[in-house]
């Protein structure tokens, strides 16, 4: 299961509490592409790639800069 998760114009604080709620809420397997964004500063990407959740199986960097995949366990 994929499911989307766009956090642009957000500020980081808001952006983490909604992912975290959303790792917390998502079922084994679930694919949650997060759009960060990365023209207008990496703040979001920073926070995204770094994050460190015990329910994060992986991270996937693509080809698109603005976003990253996380693999939920």
């Amino acid at each position: 299961m994929e499911t989307e998760l766009d956090i642009h114009n957000m500020t980081k604080i808001e952006a983490r509490i909604l992912l975290e709620r959303m790792i917390d809420s998502a079922k084994k397997g679930t694919q949650i592409r997060v759009i960060h964004g990365y023209r207008k500063g990496n703040e979001l990407l920073k926070m995204v790639r770094g994050m460190k959740h015990k329910r994060i199986k992986q991270k996937i960097l693509t080809l698109n800069f603005g976003e990253t995949i996380l693999v939920i366990d």
